[in-house]
């Protein structure tokens, strides 16, 4: 599942519970803004902490040290949930297919792929049906499993069923457990959105106005009217904790999509793709609708990835010289390991030489397909960057897939990031509250707090997540590469790991922490215990691969 803003985290939504229900007092908001003092400037990710404060990634004296040399052209696979193709910052960045012809409806260069021109859709059929909702990866397993185990008994079980009927009891407890405590949050929060918007509405109807905002109520005479009350005491709580009108709205249609969709035994939109998801030799299904029904979380990563960066809009990407290959694998739901797997495959056989994978969860079935995929892009030197989750939990001891671990070994992939979200404050604000952490499988800590990227017809905005932190790496990886094209994935990973900026005995609030939990040191989080930085990247790169394999400056388009 791909995580919008935290998305949608529980410890988040129970802040904003608290927020709207328990009190009318502003209190500090973990999750959605996460807004600490004043809201960074934002381009924040790109400012260097030594001169401008947050802890940025140098963007800019990075790109000045290497202002003397050319470049060679990266191709980054986004596996997400679609990419707005036609955005102004990302169309020039778009890879293209050119044995591919589009539109004619054929398989030009015989790769099994009808008409992917800038990539593939895994979540569609030929006629142009997508799948936009999914169910999670749990309601699936439980629905699988209760169907053979739901009547039984310790006693009436074989000894060889006893494995999987005791993973039938785990799943069971964690499907009603999780839907149980969405529920009880979905309930509280549409009574406040339902409440809120219906005060927006007598607001609009009695006033005629088209847009709310504190200092229009505070013009008006509303004490007589206890609706107008509550409204502008919601308002002022929005503006006090730096949450957005939004943020409410996003919960409100998140929750629903949970207990609706994910959360629903009865919905099962797989079928619109393929009749039998367990023939794992189908690997050429889908569209080539790169973009799908909803591309607001896959345009904001690509946006932080590779964004055009000499057009005088506020963003920029961290890479220059790539092309992003667009794979819609990740749906409104539990992305499924088959998707994933072919997804990794598309991306290798297509020529991507980094893979960006924003999403996750708690069960992997199929995680055979995903080994044997991520094996594949091993062998082929392709580089695999993960975003660690937004749970706020330790995934060394936690389950969070897919994961660099290959089943039933000690082995690990070492093309592998696995990807944490830091954050632009002080103790209470270093790393994102929502961040899954954990010394032994996250590698290394990104921006991923009020990151600002690219939204679908040509829109920006901002959005919190482990799943901006990857592609800050991402793009990270792409730059080493395009200026050092000597390097290899795995040298790629050890200077991204040892040049990080770390901060010897800082102490943080634990990201996940309750109230009063004693502080802990950030470089606890992670195997490398630091901050992603570009600046200090390139210059340890340079030591090493700085005269081997140069590009001179007038062929920066190199390919």
């Amino acid at each position: 599942m791909h995580n919008l803003i935290s998305f949608l985290n529980k410890r988040a939504i129970a802040s904003l519970l608290v927020l709207f229900i328990f009190t009318l007092q502003p209190i500090a908001f973990q999750g959605f803004a996460q807004s600490a003092g004043s809201k960074p400037a934002k381009n924040w990710l790109h400012l260097d902490p030594q001169t401008n404060g947050p802890k940025g990634i140098s963007t800019q004296k990075a790109y000045e040290f290497v202002s003397d040399r050319g470049s060679r052209k990266i191709i980054v696979a986004v596996i997400d949930s679609g990419i707005d193709t036609k955005h102004p910052d990302l169309n020039s960045k778009i890879w293209t297919n050119k044995g591919e012809t589009a539109g004619n409806n054929q398989d030009d260069d015989g790769n099994g792929y009808v008409d992917d021109v800038h990539g593939w859709n895994f979540l569609g059929n030929p006629d142009g049906t997508n799948i936009e909702r999914e169910t999670m990866e749990v309601t699936r397993e439980y629905r699988r499993l209760d169907f053979m185990y739901g009547n039984r008994t310790e006693t009436s079980i074989t000894a060889g069923e006893r494995d999987e009927f005791i993973y039938y009891q785990r799943v069971r407890d964690k499907y009603f457990e999780d839907r149980g405590e969405y529920e009880a949050q979905f309930a509280q929060i549409k009574q406040i959105h339902d409440s809120f918007m219906a005060a927006e509405d007598t607001i609009k109807s009695t006033f005629g106005f088209t847009e709310i905002n504190i200092s229009a109520l505070d013009a008006l005479d509303i004490n007589g009217n206890p609706a107008l009350l509550q409204a502008r005491a919601y308002l002022q709580m929005i503006e006090d904790n730096g949450i957005a009108r939004k943020d409410l709205v996003d919960a409100y249609k998140q929750l629903d999509g949970l207990i609706n969709y994910g959360f629903n035994t009865e919905f099962d939109p797989r079928n619109i793709v393929e009749s039998n998801y367990l023939n794992f030799d189908n690997t050429t299904y889908g569209n080539s609708d790169v973009q799908g029904p909803d591309a607001s979380h896959g345009t904001h990563v690509a946006g932080i990835i590779g964004a055009v960066r000499d057009n005088n809009t506020e963003l920029q990407g961290v890479a220059d010289n790539i092309e992003i290959m667009v794979i819609r694998a990740v749906p409104d739901g539990d992305e499924y390991d088959k998707d994933v797997a072919n997804a990794i495959r598309y991306a290798v056989d297509n020529g991507a030489h980094i893979i960006n994978m924003s999403f996750g969860k708690s069960l992997s079935p199929q995680k055979f397909l995903v080994d044997d995929a991520v094996k594949y892009a091993e062998k082929n030197g392709v580089l695999l960057i993960h975003a660690a989750g937004n749970d706020g939990v330790n995934i060394d001891s936690t389950e969070n897939y897919p994961t660099n671990q290959y089943s039933h070994t000690n082995k690990v992939a070492k093309n592998w990031i696995e990807v944490g979200a830091s954050s632009y404050g002080g103790a209470d604000n270093f790393a994102g509250s929502f961040s899954n952490f954990g010394k032994n499988r996250v590698d290394i800590f990104a921006p991923g707090v009020s990151i600002y990227s690219s939204t679908p017809d040509g829109e920006y905005t901002y959005f919190d997540g482990t799943s901006m932190a990857a592609p800050v790496v991402s793009g990270i990886a792409a730059m080493l590469m395009s200026y050092f094209p000597k390097m290899k994935a795995k040298h790629i990973k050890k200077v991204i790991m040892e040049s990080s900026m770390k901060y010897p005995n800082q102490q943080i609030n634990r990201p996940g922490a309750d109230p009063g939990e004693p502080l802990i040191e950030f470089s606890e989080l992670s195997v490398s215990g630091g901050i992603i930085n570009l600046f200090e990247a390139v210059k340890m790169a340079d030591k090493k691969w700085g005269k081997r394999g140069r590009i001179p400056l007038d062929e920066k388009s190199l390919n």
